[in-house]
């Protein structure tokens, strides 16, 4: 069964914590290297119950021109241009991602990269089951093309998009015969108001793209009980993706709407709670409520003290529990009936009295 199949059939989220490029920060603060940063939030993300972890495979003389303005809040983060920033987390490549991979695997989840160039989108093929295209690069289609034709689900944000353009990447992606497709809502604006999160727009996705998995990439800051995220998974969001860190307090890149280790724990706790009161979609008697179908429910009851011959009438008998006797619905059934035995006062009419 394909990833996208096993996620459809779930009961809960399939979680990814993106890193990305935030080990850069975390390698500064813990004075330790980048490579174990990254393995050290990989462990911390894993302790706290993700399905992936993310990062972000770029250089920066791929990803933007030098002439690239900055379009995220500068409180936050004061680089001015974008080939600036990008030039500050570019020193991984293939050799450090394939240990990342490696270390995953040993840690029993599941690795994951965005590529933001064909270099990197072929050399992680080998390394991940699903990939990742960033909003950013919707519109790409040649990129999406050259993803597609490798054949492995691929999770698709919408930031900013138009349906026409997630429609236009949808049939790019078809084309090629492949069909595992998660569309997931995102807002591009770092970090995203919560007036901005639209969520309702995951409903939406699904009634005009029902064939495909929903997800959300998430740039709010993180509320205290993760409600935004949860209520994305309420709304049909099978796949989570947000940004993880460390120290939510560090200043710069995606630290400041990212999610700390306290913050998946309880969005893990939230969406593994709903999963559990959701329960069976059918409505019928649970065994759980066998015993109070019996007991909590009505029967006929005598009223007085009845004989044997004597027929049963409505100023005769009441309705008292429990319920194992004869059923107050079936009173048209009794009434006007003889009785073949005496029956007391306060006593359950039981068929074979009449």
């Amino acid at each position: 069964m394909s990833i996208i199949n096993k996620i459809k059939k779930s009961d809960t989220a399939f979680i990814i914590a993106e890193i990305g490029v935030n080990y850069y920060d975390i390698a500064t603060e813990e004075k330790i290297t980048p490579m174990e940063a990254a393995k050290l939030m990989i462990d911390k993300a894993v302790e706290n119950g993700i399905d992936a972890v993310k990062f972000q495979s770029y250089k920066a003389g791929k990803i933007a021109s030098k002439n690239s303005p900055a379009y995220w809040d500068q409180n936050e983060e004061p680089t001015d241009s974008q080939y600036e920033l990008f030039q500050k987390f570019d020193k991984f490549g293939e050799e450090e991602y394939r240990e990342l991979a490696e270390y995953c695997e040993e840690k029993n989840t599941i690795f994951m990269s965005t590529p933001f160039d064909f270099e990197s989108a072929d050399y992680l093929d080998d390394l991940m089951p699903i990939y990742k295209i960033s909003s950013s690069d919707l519109t790409n289609l040649p990129f999406i093309e050259h993803i597609a034709k490798k054949g492995k689900p691929i999770f698709l944000s919408t930031g900013a998009a138009t349906l026409g353009e997630i429609e236009a990447a949808i049939n790019t992606i078809l084309d090629t015969g492949n069909e595992e497709i998660c569309l997931m809502h995102c807002t591009l604006d770092y970090p995203t108001d919560y007036e901005n999160a639209n969520l309702n727009m995951i409903k939406y996705l699904g009634k005009v793209f029902p064939d495909y998995l929903l997800g959300l990439s998430d740039h709010t800051r993180p509320d205290e009980t993760m409600l935004t995220v949860t209520t994305a998974f309420i709304y049909g969001a099978k796949v989570i993706e947000k940004h993880f860190t460390l120290d939510k307090t560090l200043q710069g890149n995606d630290h400041y709407h990212a999610m700390d280790p306290k913050d998946l724990k309880k969005f893990r706790n939230n969406v593994d709670m709903i999963s559990t009161i959701n329960g069976s979609y059918y409505k019928k008697p649970l065994e759980c409520e066998s015993e109070s179908r019996k007991q909590a429910r009505r029967s006929i009851i005598a009223l007085k003290n009845m004989n044997a011959g004597e027929v049963i009438t409505r100023e005769k008998i009441t309705f008292k529990r429990p319920g194992t006797g004869i059923s107050p619905a079936d009173l048209d059934k009794v009434l006007g009936r003889k009785l073949k035995d005496e029956v007391k006062e306060d006593e359950l009419l039981v068929w074979e009295n009449i």
